[in-house]
């Protein structure tokens, strides 16, 4: 049974620790937090989890609870690296930094995959990429990989435009090219996307979305066979960066540290939601957003002035719906706010032309059947 929204109404604890949410956020991220976030908040403050050491025995508790949450959450292999990190953003760059010598290839389709092909732009990598229209999918079968090309990056659920890749697609291209290390960005589709990582050597999430916790916090997972890559480079003399080198990560990850202060607060909650998540079942989770979705598309697809900005329905996100509008989004935006109702507006080109609404574990069926009441009564 899923849990109850009691974080939305005004509680007190033991301490006369109040807790008030009067908005629900469909935000694309920050998001909703999970309900549970609350509760392991106020139990942090009590234990004084903020302020303890990242150096002492508690942290190494909570780091390797986090981890091995992570790990049967998401089924990471056991080899496979698990590094803590500020950001999805920061992931790009020490993916690109730990394991390109020269060229890499990008898959884009909107704002976010271009930021990972910019990205290897800026660290002087010849980066190439295969480019369609927002609101598209890609033609796998006619992308060659030339090469030269060391890592093939994938954003599987492109959060600006609602776009969400197949996974047999991205598992064909490693196929295709076994020898290519494939990346993988889940940002917004983690824990939802069930990722094989049999086909995926590095992959990489930030915590304002899926796991329904406030921003600063990105893991990044990282296969043997990268490792080798990066160890390979770093005997060569390229600059795989510093203190956030996968290998300077790897020396404190088996300490069960980081190299640098963390976020410990961050850590602490991502490892406790993850555990709420494993009591849930991480299947139910994912049947339970397939449902939710479903009910958006259908709505939309039949309520006059909206319509799904994916036309094509096998490329449709279920994580992040995006929908066109007749008239200004933001207008439409303000007045679903006036009721409690925080959704997103489009991204940069589409800014009063889209609504960009998050389906994130975090968010229950009654909350999306009430949006969809709402947009029908304004």
């Amino acid at each position: 049974m899923f849990y109850k929204n009691y974080a939305r109404f005004p509680k007190q604890s033991n301490s006369g620790f109040y807790i008030e949410m009067k908005n629900i956020f469909f935000t694309p991220g920050p998001t909703q937090l999970y309900p549970t976030v609350a509760r392991h908040l106020q139990k942090a403050i009590k234990e004084d989890i903020a302020s303890i050491s990242h150096r002492g025995e508690k942290f190494h508790e909570i780091y390797d609870d986090t981890q091995n949450a992570l790990r049967k959450l998401l089924k990471i292999p056991k080899d496979f690296q698990i590094f803590l990190l500020s950001s999805g953003t920061e992931a790009m760059e020490r993916i690109i930094e730990n394991t390109v010598g020269e060229s890499s290839l990008h898959l884009v389709g909107g704002e976010f995959s271009k930021r990972f092909y910019e990205t290897a732009n800026f660290l002087h990598k010849k980066a190439e990429k295969v480019e369609v229209a927002p609101g598209l999918g890609f033609d796998f079968g006619q992308i060659d990989i030339g090469r030269q090309v060391e890592l093939v990056c994938f954003t599987h659920n492109e959060t600006s435009t609602g776009v969400a890749l197949p996974m047999n697609e991205i598992y064909g291209i490693k196929k295709r090219f076994p020898d290519k290390l494939i990346a993988l960005d889940t940002v917004s589709s983690s824990p939802y996307v069930d990722v094989d990582f049999g086909y995926v050597d590095l992959c990489f999430f930030s915590v304002q979305k899926g796991f329904g916790l406030p921003a600063g916090l990105g893991i990044v997972i990282v296969s043997p066979t990268a490792m080798k890559i990066n160890e390979s480079l770093e005997r060569k003399n390229y600059m795989v960066g510093t203190y956030h080198s996968f290998g300077e990560l790897l020396k404190y990850s088996e300490k069960f540290e980081t190299p640098e202060t963390p976020n410990v607060l961050a850590i602490y909650l991502l490892g406790k939601v993850a555990q709420d998540m494993l009591k849930i079942g991480i299947q139910k989770i994912r049947k339970n957003t397939k449902e939710k979705a479903d009910l958006l598309y259908n709505f939309f697809e039949k309520q006059e002035g909206f319509r799904p900005f994916v036309k094509e329905k096998k490329y449709r996100s279920n994580t992040v719906i995006v929908v066109e509008t007749d008239n200004d989004s933001s207008v439409f935006i303000e007045k679903l706010k006036k009721r409690g109702l925080v959704v997103g507006n489009g991204y940069k080109d589409f800014k009063n032309k889209q609504l960009r609404i998050a389906n994130f574990p975090a968010h229950s069926t009654t909350d999306v059947k009430r949006l969809i009441r709402e947009i029908k009564n304004i």
